[in-house]
């Protein structure tokens, strides 16, 4: 199923954060997700995210095994993921590179 998320596409590289801690020690990483049938539901790494219906407090995605609050979007080609008003640190992981700069370039 197609929305705006993902597209129509089964993985895309996306800006995933964790509004309430880290992964892998970085608040936020770009990277390769995959989505469930209604896309709904975003496949990050180890990470179960359910789409929160209304959206959260500071997230739209809830994780399913601790409940923290992630906010999930496209790549923006400013280069810019991050709230104008927030300092995070973001990696790019390494399979992403490559698609990161694609898509920053395009």
């Amino acid at each position: 199923m197609e929305n705006q998320l993902t597209r129509g596409e089964g993985k895309r590289v996306m800006y995933v954060e964790n509004k309430e801690g880290s992964i892998d020690e970085f608040a936020a990483h770009i990277g390769w997700v995959t989505f469930s049938k209604t896309g709904k539901t975003v496949y990050y790494k180890n990470k179960v995210l359910n789409r929160i219906k209304g959206g959260g407090i500071s997230g739209n995605h809830m994780d399913e095994a601790t409940g923290e609050e992630y906010w999930v979007s496209g790549i923006k080609k400013r280069g810019s993921n991050t709230h104008w008003a927030e300092s995070t640190a973001v990696k790019i992981d390494d399979d992403a590179r490559e698609e990161y700069d694609r898509i920053i370039k395009s």
